[in-house]
């Protein structure tokens, strides 16, 4: 049986940085740690990445492209369910990637890379928003005033960028280990959703409802 190809120094460099990035937050982070932690030298870190910017920068490149494959599903969202399925996934690919909102403002004033084109993406998510509720409008899962939609839309996005904040600041020592990671995604779900309740229709309010429960802790009660 021929043995697997031993993974590439790059890729093994982005994926411990990214993992001691999530752990200890990126500024608290050097290049010396990484290149311990990889059990490689300096030297061989800064062949491939010859400054700690351009790790960040490489992190958020694949998170970008990640992020925008994951909006195309927008366009399939015709009711609570399907909505409930973008937002985990959504938010899914910010939790792996939690530094960057972790240290959001002090990444936008430092790395060049982040600060034009997160802008960009945050366009895009916004538009992924209006096309998922238009979807859902159409299928007759919600109805939002046409004044109403624009100020919807962007109370979702704040929502969704500032969930991971909000998480933190209620358990600044614990919200961001892994072990929490199911429930806080459970929560940022409900959080946006439940910015739609007021608007949907028919039996929507209750498979929301029904979501809810469902994910509940089980001493909720």
């Amino acid at each position: 049986m021929a043995k697997k190809a031993p993974r590439r120094t790059a890729e093994r460099i982005l994926e411990t940085t990214l993992e001691l990035f999530n752990r200890f937050g990126e500024p608290n982070v050097s290049t010396t740690a990484i290149s311990a932690e990889l059990r490689i030298s300096p030297g061989n870190l800064y062949y491939h990445y010859p400054a700690k910017d351009e790790l960040v920068t490489a992190l958020y490149a694949r998170y970008e492209a990640e992020m925008s494959e994951l909006l195309d599903a927008a366009a399939d969202v015709r009711d609570v369910d399907d909505a409930r399925a973008l937002l985990h996934s959504v938010l899914e690919r910010i939790w792996h990637y939690r530094f960057l909102y972790r240290d959001l403002n002090d990444l936008l004033s430092r790395n060049r890379h982040v600060e034009t084109h997160f802008g960009p993406l945050l366009a895009r998510k916004s538009r992924a928003v209006r096309t998922m509720l238009c979807g859902m409008e159409r299928s007759g899962a919600l109805r939002i005033p046409a004044g109403d939609l624009p100020t919807v839309a962007e109370h979702c996005m704040m929502a969704v960028t500032y969930w991971l904040s909000f998480e933190y600041v209620r358990d600044p020592r614990h919200a961001l280990e892994p072990d929490n990671a199911q429930a806080a995604l459970l929560r940022g779900v409900q959080q946006v959703l439940g910015l739609l309740h007021p608007y949907l229709c028919g039996g929507q309010r209750a498979q929301l409802q029904a979501l809810g429960e469902s994910h509940a802790p089980a001493d909720a009660a």
